[in-house]
């Protein structure tokens, strides 16, 4: 099929329309197609050769028939195409490769410094990820796409860090072009809260609408996922939330400049402080959740009390937003029960009660996978999007 041929075929009202309804995987006949679009059979025949083509899709084992000769049945193939994920953290960094549906086929983990820079961790990430494609027998031909999450903020629509406070040498580096110049196709960037909502939705609570996810670690944010669709806001950092004054943070100082923010009493760093203060040898959030698992006393009750300030917050955005789950993640979330009886306490008592009636407050299912998760989720969406095809049908 010529390039003009297949543009027209794969253009926005063709094949790459039908094939979202074929990305939840399940097997239709060319009848069904024809009956959920009200296109001919003939024209589902045409677009359908287009994605076969591609090797997105293929016929799997004939469908029951009524009389006479069975008819044969399409479906995704989630392993004909593979996708890039990145989970690059502040201390650590998390690569894999996932089929068209997300699910996860080899990974690899381990602690890096994202202050190393953008060319040391970016090249770590290809370089791994060569050695993953070369573990399952595949090769960069065979990506579609990458999505990777940054522990900062980003402008999504260029993929650019924005005055990022621990990411030295990132600002305004062009995360995109730098992967495009090793690995030739669409790559998708995202702060890691936002990917993390996403895996943990696509992970745990597929029929929620309405998501909010908090991240509690060295910082905190949240991803709003409102109306099924994540939103970043005007430029980008929606859910910012680890930057909003607290009544209990009055006068302290937060990293970002300003006093009273919800981060400098809450975070994971600032709940460690407290109890140095009242004589524990604790450096961070790792040694402030073992002495909750120990039992500590002062331990506990400080977790419930970052608890019960990350709610006074919450109690705001549920008003705003009215989401159905607030899911809470992060390393500080392994404190258990502690710090979500804390978010509950406040939330509950304060909040509407129609607000409240049927909201679920909970830990992360997905735990430490949402955002690996997420980062194969955002480049899935785009990337098998009625324009991504395009764009892959051109590469084609």
């Amino acid at each position: 099929m010529s390039d003009a041929m297949r543009t027209s075929v794969l253009g926005t009202t063709g094949a790459g329309d039908l094939f979202q309804l074929l990305r939840d995987g399940r097997p239709r006949t060319r009848a069904e197609l024809a009956a959920l679009t009200g296109l001919a059979r003939s024209t589902i025949g045409l677009r359908l050769d287009s994605l076969t083509e591609l090797g997105l899709v293929g016929p799997v084992a004939d469908a029951v028939s009524t009389g006479g000769r069975p008819p044969s049945r399409v479906a995704l193939r989630p392993s004909s195409r593979v996708v890039l994920a990145a989970d690059l953290g502040a201390s650590h960094a998390h690569v894999a490769i996932t089929d068209l549906m997300g699910q996860e086929l080899t990974s690899h983990r381990e602690k890096l410094e994202i202050g190393l820079g953008p060319e040391h961790v970016l090249g770590w990430m290809v370089e791994h990820a060569d050695e993953l494609l070369e573990r399952l027998g595949k090769t960069r031909s065979d990506v579609i796409a990458a999505g990777i999450g940054l522990p900062g903020p980003v402008e999504f629509s260029t993929g650019r860090p924005v005055n990022p406070p621990i990411m030295p040498g990132w600002d305004a580096f062009d995360v995109p072009g730098w992967v495009r110049q090793h690995i030739d196709i669409p790559v998708f960037v995202d702060n890691d809260v936002n990917i993390m909502a996403l895996g943990e939705r696509q992970h745990s609570w597929p029929n929620a609408e309405h998501l909010f996810f908090l991240k509690v670690a060295t910082g905190i944010g949240s991803g709003i996922i409102s109306g099924g669709q994540l939103q970043r806001g005007a430029q980008g950092i929606a859910g910012d939330i680890g930057h909003i004054p607290v009544a209990r943070g009055a006068g302290i100082a937060c990293r970002c400049g300003n006093t009273g923010c919800l981060e400098a009493i809450a975070s994971g760093p600032a709940i460690a402080a407290g109890l140095r203060r009242e004589g524990h040898d604790v450096d961070g959030g790792a040694d402030v959740i073992e002495l909750v698992r120990q039992g500590d006393i002062d331990a506990v009750r400080a977790v419930r009390q970052a608890g019960r300030d990350i709610g006074e917050v919450l109690t705001t955005c549920v008003s705003l937003i009215n989401p159905s789950v607030i899911a809470i993640g992060g390393s500080m979330a392994q404190a258990g029960e502690h710090l979500i009886a804390g978010v509950r306490e406040v939330v509950y008592s304060r909040s509407m009660p129609l607000a409240t009636e049927h909201l679920t407050i909970a830990q992360s299912r997905a735990g430490e996978n949402s955002a690996i998760l997420g980062a194969s989720m955002l480049a899935i969406h785009y990337a098998l999007s009625p324009s991504g095809l395009d764009t892959l049908a051109a590469a084609y």
